[in-house]
Order: C-alpha cells, then structure tokens, then sequence
C-alpha cells in the first residue's frame, strides 16, 4: 500500500517531467541552427530541417501513438517512444554527417506525441478541478520546457559544442524513462485500437512534400518544376488523406469530431498559434545571430537561448491568468484573449527590433499568450468530450499545434527572404502571422457562438 500511496504521490511530477523533459529535446533545434549551418556547412534554410524534421515526426507520430495506445499498451507505448527519444539523442552526439544528425533530430520527434497520452493518463487518475488542474499543467509544460531548454542547451552548445547539448538531452531523457518505468500506472482499458498505417503514410508523404516545396522553393525557384511538382504534388495527397480518413472505419484521426461545436474553436486555435509561436521562436534566434548591415544584434549562441528565459516565465503567468479568466468571466474569452496577446507580441517585434530589450518584451508578451492559449485547450475540449473518445481528439489537436509549429520552423526563414531578407524581411514576416492571429481571434468567437453547454466533470 505504501508503494501504491508513493506512486499516487509521484504521478503527477512524472507526468509533468516527461512533457517538460520532451519539450526540452525538441528544443535542441532552434537556438542550435545557426551552428549546425556552420558545423556541418549547410544553408540556413537547409539547418532549419534540424528542427523541423523533429516537428515533422511529432505531427505524424502523434495520431498513430494516439490510436496504438488508446488501451492497455498506453504505458508500454510511453516507455518505447522514450527509449526512442533517448536513442535519437544520443545518435546526434557523433558529428557524422548532417544527415545523420537529421536522423537523429527525427527519432526525437517522437516524444512529441507523448503529450496526449499524458493527459489520458491525468484524466483517468483525476477528477473535478484537479484534473483541470493538472491537464492545463501538463500543457504548458511543453512551452515552459521549450522555454527552459532554449537557454540551458545553448549554454552547454556555447561551452562544449553541438555534441554536449545532444550528450545533455540524451541523459535527461534517460532520466526521465528510468521516473515513468517506476511511477507510470498500467491500463485495464480494451486492446488498443487499429491504426490506419495508410492514411499516416498519406500524411507524412504528404506534409513532407509540402514542407519541402515552401523551404526551398527560394533556393529552387518558386516556379520551377520541382518546387511546383512537390507542392502541388503534396497538396493533392493531403486531399487524398481527407477523403480516405473520411471513409475509413478506423481513421488515424476523427476529421468529423475535429469540427464539431467545442472542439472545432481550439483546433483552429492550436494550428495558428503552433504556427506564430515557431515563427516568433526562430525568427527571434534569427535576429540575435544575424550580423548585417541595418539588422541583426550579432550576438553569440547563449544569448540565443536566453532571450526564451521571459518567454518560459511568463508562459506560466499566462497559464494562471488563464485559470482567473475562465472563473472570473468565462471560458469563452479564452482563446479569443490569447490570440490577441500572440497578436501584439509580434506586432510589437515587427515595429521594434533595433535593440535587445525589445526582444526580451515582445518575447515575454508571447509567453503570456502561449501560456494563456495553450493550457486552455485542452480544459475546454474535455468537457465536450466522452472520455473513450479523449486520446484521439486531443491527439489530433496535437497533431495540428505540431503541423503549425512545423510550417513556422519550415516557412519563416524561406517567407523572410520571399520577402527580400533584412529588415524589411523580418518585418513583413511577422506582420503577415500577425494577420493570421486576428483571423483566428475572430473564428474562435464564431465557433464558439456555435458549442453546447460542456459536461459537468464528476466530483
């Protein structure tokens, strides 16, 4: 009994660690970018797939560990995709190639997807207020650990070298599935579901191509033939995937649930606020390292990651000022709220860049409104939610938080030089996802207008 009591008691700190200690992993891109473009002599836009093939994997893997793991293999499931996570850091510890180090960055991904099944694990331990608790916990770790991570690797990169930050990750990871294989509880849930491996090969075949076209269509040429073969090409096989997962019986994930009242306003939410967070994330390391005539601070790979240091902090603000914001005066003011605060934290970088300072308030602005947006998802899909169906639906707001943090990493670089590079390229980048942000504002209102009453959690 004992033993049970202390496993209670070390749940939620597990839970906590394994999706900060994920986030931290996936961190080791961004911040790191600039070097990996000098160590291995690569183009910026090529370094960037540093961080977006561990972005990619996350948006793929996380619908088909969703479905796999839905019943009594979610434990099973958590343990290997760590032991995964561990291996791909500790592959990208040798400086073999550049596409080693891809390859690696890619198996990180695949902690990305244990978010969802982090929260299944919450809603079924929990119930009432601390389960709301908790999962809004859970949420705003990954933020606050991508946040922490930023600094804590590009400290270690600055004074040991790429290798270090990969060595580090490799032992929190460690760490981290040594916590969950003693304190993680099993499921006495049905046998998982079956997963749709054709529709998740329509899926990533698809994004890939896409992502492909967009982040290196300036170097190719917008209009050439493999520029346009690809995105085009990618485009159609992500119609494909909407009608085959439309018609399939066990779809990799329910695209009709995805629009329904009360689920439809945080989908659309997550999607452009992943993509604005990883914009403003790499554009902001863009601008510390830069070193050009009228733009850049040129500034080392430490203060890279230190500029996450507000961001991480006030993501936690935001995440309690949510909290306040949902008794107070509603949840319908949520999301609405935290696109908003997206929305001035990029204005104000679009308008002011010529200085450190400026960086550091319109990074903690963001995290303000990262945290206030990102732990409000998954409280105000619950409730709209049977609870056998709870791992898929927020798998699949997962997957679509991933697929915008992957068009952000994938596409701010290649839009700012779209847009003539320099200044004014940092300037109409940003302002171009500001715009998104008041479109996304504006439907989260609408669809809310739209869902019935939630379901009252049971006490």
């Amino acid at each position: 009994m004992a033993d049970q009591g202390g496993r209670q008691r070390l749940l939620l700190p597990t839970l906590a660690l394994l999706t900060t200690i994920t986030a931290v992993v996936s961190s080791l891109g961004a911040p790191l970018v600039p070097s990996i473009a000098e160590a291995y002599d690569v183009r910026l836009t090529t370094a960037q797939w540093s961080l977006t093939a561990t972005l990619l994997t996350g948006a793929v893997a996380t619908p088909i560990v969703g479905r796999f793991a839905s019943g009594r293999l979610r434990r099973p499931t958590i343990l290997v995709g760590l032991a995964v996570v561990t291996t791909g850091t500790a592959i990208a510890i040798v400086p073999t190639s550049y596409g080693v180090l891809v390859a690696g960055r890619a198996m990180q991904g695949v902690g990305m997807a244990l978010l969802p099944l982090a929260i299944a694990v919450a809603r079924d331990a929990l119930v009432g207020e601390p389960m709301n608790r908790a999962i809004a916990l859970l949420s705003v770790t990954t933020v606050a650990g991508a946040g922490l991570g930023y600094p804590l690797t590009s400290l270690v990169a600055e004074l040991g070298g790429l290798s270090a930050a990969y060595a580090l990750g490799t032992v929190l990871t460690g760490a981290t599935l040594l916590m969950a294989w003693r304190h993680l509880p099993g499921s006495a849930e049905a046998a998982p579901m079956r997963v749709d491996w054709a529709g998740a090969g329509l899926l990533s075949v698809g994004m890939l191509a896409v992502l492909l076209a967009v982040s290196e269509g300036e170097v190719w040429g917008w209009a050439s033939a493999r520029t346009l073969g690809l995105g085009l090409g990618g485009a159609a096989l992500l119609v494909v995937w909407c009608a085959w997962t439309l018609r399939s019986r066990s779809p990799l994930v329910d695209l009709r649930m995805a629009v329904r009242p009360g689920i439809a306003a945080p989908n659309l939410v997550a999607l452009v606020a992943g993509l604005g967070m990883y914009c403003l994330l790499t554009l902001s390391v863009v601008l510390v390292r830069a070193d050009e005539p009228g733009f850049g601070l040129a500034m080392p790979i430490w203060v890279a990651g230190l500029i996450l240091v507000p961001y991480s902090l006030m993501s936690v603000l935001g995440n309690q000022l949510a909290r306040v914001v949902r008794v107070r005066i509603g949840s319908g003011a949520l999301l609405p709220t935290g696109c908003l605060m997206f929305l001035v934290s990029t204005v104000v970088l679009a308008l002011w860049h010529e200085h450190l300072w400026q960086l550091l308030l319109a990074m903690a602005l963001g995290g303000v409104g990262s945290g206030f947006t990102f732990s409000s998802l998954a409280v105000l899909m619950v409730p709209h939610l049977p609870q056998a169906e709870t791992g898929s639906a927020m798998a699949f707001n997962q997957v679509l938080r991933y697929l915008g943090f992957t068009i952000g990493s994938a596409t701010s670089v290649a839009l700012m030089a779209a847009y003539g590079g320099g200044s004014h390229g940092f300037r109409a980048t940003l302002l171009t996802v500001s715009s998104l942000f008041v479109v996304a504002a504006v439907g989260a209102v609408l669809l809310d207008r739209a869902a019935p009453a939630p379901r009252v959690a049971p006490h």
